[in-house]
């Protein structure tokens, strides 16, 4: 590809003297979990997120599923989450057993419609889940009032946002907890698995806690249930080193979407995103919407430029979620139907190019130039 839609090793290569410094700063201290870089990017990354507590742990989909269990949320209850996200969002919930109540999105924004989720309320739930998803904030305001009349928990996927504001607060503060990844693919990534539970209720925090290390605050004392869900302190200092140019290079992905939208705003048929004002986003993915979708792809790929599509089956016709019988989710299966993701990130290239092919198609017609 001319245009891959996401390459990794760049990243190394512009701070590769850094990383380098960190692994072996890791390596050298003989100390691999539980140490000093951990509990060193807890603290930096609580204090970007303008929370009080960050807690490592294994991945993002750990992460959601000890927020939901430090919550008491379990069997009986219900949980509240868009139709249209990544599994990962209805698979913890699964996990702790408890029952998933899917909301439609808002077709301009794609992230959860808050006008659907006061009428699927009822004496079960108890957890509301928004996904700030591709990068942009959820409208939270109306979401933490539901959950005040109702006395619920929210619980921020936060897995594709690291940076992004909403009304000027941090995705990460805006919940009671929220949970972040750290697949090496997402806006502050690590070159494994990791994840992160953030908030700022010294309670939850501390469940949590217990909750990823064997159910332990003392070696050998098991207060409760719990499981192995620790961040490593090698990931860990590798993102202390991208946290340190997280905000420049998610300035780099916004200007990028400002040219694919500046190209593109002229281009029939090509539905953009569109975030909503109050918000500053940080661009995880750019996703454009077209009837010709799969004509697009091909063009472009015979043009040497990669794209993905996020996500091609939604999770209530996926097989792991089928039998449950869900009722049909028009809006979330026709983006799944249109939707294409366009390369971007701090190391993309030439978005002007991408942004020229996409002009240059015409349907009917995929290798037309």
């Amino acid at each position: 590809m001319d245009v891959p839609f996401l390459e990794l090793k760049p990243a190394y290569l512009e701070l590769k003297s850094e990383f380098d410094a960190a692994y072996h700063r890791v390596m050298e201290s003989g100390w691999y979990l539980l140490g000093a870089e951990v509990k060193a990017f807890e603290s930096e990354y609580a204090a970007y997120c303008e929370t009080d507590h960050c807690v490592g742990v294994a991945n993002g989909l750990e992460a959601i599923k000890l927020a939901l269990l430090a919550a008491d949320v379990g069997p009986g209850d219900e949980v509240v989450v868009p139709a249209h996200t990544f599994i990962a969002t209805w698979l913890a919930v699964s996990s702790v057993g408890a029952t998933i109540v899917p909301v439609e999105p808002d077709p301009v924004t794609l992230n959860i419609d808050t006008d659907l989720i006061a009428p699927v309320i009822t004496s079960k739930t108890k957890a509301i889940i928004p996904v700030h998803l591709y990068g942009q904030p959820a409208h939270m305001a109306p979401i933490m009032e539901i959950a005040v009349e109702h006395d619920l928990v929210v619980i921020e996927d936060a897995a594709q946002a690291q940076g992004a504001t909403y009304k000027g607060r941090r995705v990460g503060s805006l919940g009671h907890l929220a949970a972040h990844s750290f697949y090496p693919g997402k806006n502050l990534g690590a070159f494994a698995d990791g994840g992160a539970v953030t908030t700022s209720d010294p309670g939850l925090a501390e469940r949590v806690r217990m909750l990823g290390n064997y159910g332990s605050r003392q070696k050998y004392n098991h207060e409760i249930v719990g499981t192995n869900s620790r961040l490593s302190e090698l990931q860990a200092a590798f993102l202390r080193v991208r946290l340190s140019v997280l905000d420049q290079w998610n300035d780099r992905r916004r200007e990028q979407a400002a040219q694919y939208t500046r190209e593109l705003a002229a281009c029939a048929n090509i539905a953009l995103p569109q975030p909503r004002t109050d918000t500053n986003p940080v661009w995880h993915l750019y996703v454009i919407q077209t009837d010709h979708r799969d004509e697009l792809q091909k063009h472009l790929s015979d043009s040497g430029i990669g794209t993905v599509i996020h996500y091609p089956i939604p999770c209530h016709r996926s097989g792991a979620y089928r039998e449950l019988g869900f009722n049909e989710f028009p809006i979330t299966e026709n983006i799944s139907k249109r939707c294409l993701s366009l390369p971007i990130g701090p190391h993309a290239r030439d978005p002007v190019k991408v942004a020229n092919m996409i002009i240059r198609f015409q349907p009917g017609n995929a290798a037309s130039v």
